[in-house]
Order: structure tokens, then C-alpha cells, then sequence
């Protein structure tokens, strides 16, 4: 079960950081601990962290729900509704698969399993999981972002980098993958492309 502590030992690992991976792909919204959005479930099952191994940019795109009208006097009247996010990314070369195996963390997010070789420089999920997860979530799911984003809802916080800072209930717009390069080893290079939309 995911936890405050695991997911301090999992932002941790290989990176040597203090900070998560940029996007966290999760069935429920989670919840605050202690200032930290922490996903419910299991890693894998019920949320998946998606690697930052050769990530391009994170792409943001606003779309202003509103009904615009000139009047007679020749003003502008808008009725605003909502701004929803088109969010997107891509990665280039990312491994298929995280690990050469099935690999095991404990209650603080550290590896027990012995011997294991790690594919993605940060051990997150590699593009077989990423698409595994895209075939399986045809409806919204929620995506936790990490980016510096201290001032949500008028509110300051600068400790933000340490945790996700928002947490977008969404839907897969767009995901498409090329096999890049077979790779002499256990996996392959995928280019993958993903965009999203707010629900």
C-alpha cells in the first residue's frame, strides 16, 4: 500500500532526488499526508509511476468553456463556464520494461528483490506499462503532476517541489508508440506520445 514514506523511497531511488517523477498515473485521486498527495492501492495495480527516462517536455494547452456573443452596443459578453487543461508528452527511446524482472518494494518504497537490473533510469514504468495502462483505463482516470507549481488557489507553498502539485481528473485524447530499436538485452526502445484532456 502506498504511503508518505513510500513514495518518499521511491522518488529516491536511482535518482539520488528529493523529487517525484513528473506524472503519476492513478485510479483514485489519493489523498494529503502530511502535505504529500499519496495515490491509494498498490504500485502497478491500482496507480503507476511513469518514468521521466528521456522525457520531452510537458505540454499545457487551455480550453475556455464559454459562450461569447457581441451585443448591439457593440461590447463583447462572455459567459464562462470552465477552463479545462489539454496536457501532453512524449519520450524517445524509453524502455519497454522498468526492470529484467518482476521487482518487489517494501513499506518505504526500497527494492528487496536481489539481483535485479533496472532499465529506466529511475525504475518507473517502462512503455509496455504505460500502454497496458492506456488499454485498460478507457474512462478518465487521475493524473498527479510534479512540476513547480507553488501557488495553487492563491495559496503559497514553496515545499511543493517535494510532492506532486496537482492532481487532474482526465482522459487519454490521443496514445501512439513506435518500436524504435531492439535492444540486445531484455527489452526495446519505444517512442511514445501521449496527450490528455481535464475531465
Amino acid at each position: 500500500m502506498a504511503s508518505k514514506s513510500y513514495m518518499q523511497g521511491r522518488m529516491s531511488y536511482l535518482k539520488g532526488g528529493t523529487r517525484p517523477q513528473a506524472m503519476l498515473w492513478s485510479d483514485n485521486p489519493g489523498t494529503l499526508e502530511d502535505g504529500y498527495y499519496v495515490p491509494q492501492g498498490d504500485e502497478g495495480t491500482d496507480f503507476i509511476i511513469v518514468s521521466d527516462h528521456n522525457r520531452s517536455e510537458i505540454s499545457f494547452s487551455n480550453e475556455r468553456i464559454e459562450t461569447r456573443q457581441r451585443m448591439v452596443n457593440g461590447g463583447m459578453r462572455s459567459y464562462w463556464i470552465a477552463d479545462k487543461l489539454k496536457i501532453s508528452s512524449s519520450w524517445n527511446r524509453l524502455p519497454s520494461r522498468p526492470f529484467d524482472g518482476n521487482v518487489v518494494f517494501d513499506a518505504n518504497g526500497d527494492i528487496v528483490t536481489a539481483n535485479y537490473i533496472s532499465y529506466t533510469v529511475d525504475g518507473a514504468a517502462g512503455g509496455v506499462d504505460m500502454l497496458s495502462w492506456y488499454e485498460t483505463h478507457p474512462g478518465s482516470f487521475y493524473l498527479f503532476l510534479s512540476y513547480d507549481k507553488y501557488r495553487i488557489n492563491g495559496l503559497e507553498n514553496y515545499s511543493r517541489l517535494q510532492t506532486y502539485s496537482q492532481v487532474l481528473k482526465v482522459y487519454f485524447s490521443g496514445f501512439d508508440y513506435n518500436v524504435e530499436k531492439r535492444s540486445g538485452g531484455g527489452f526495446d526502445f519505444w517512442t511514445v506520445n501521449v496527450s490528455m484532456e481535464e475531465a
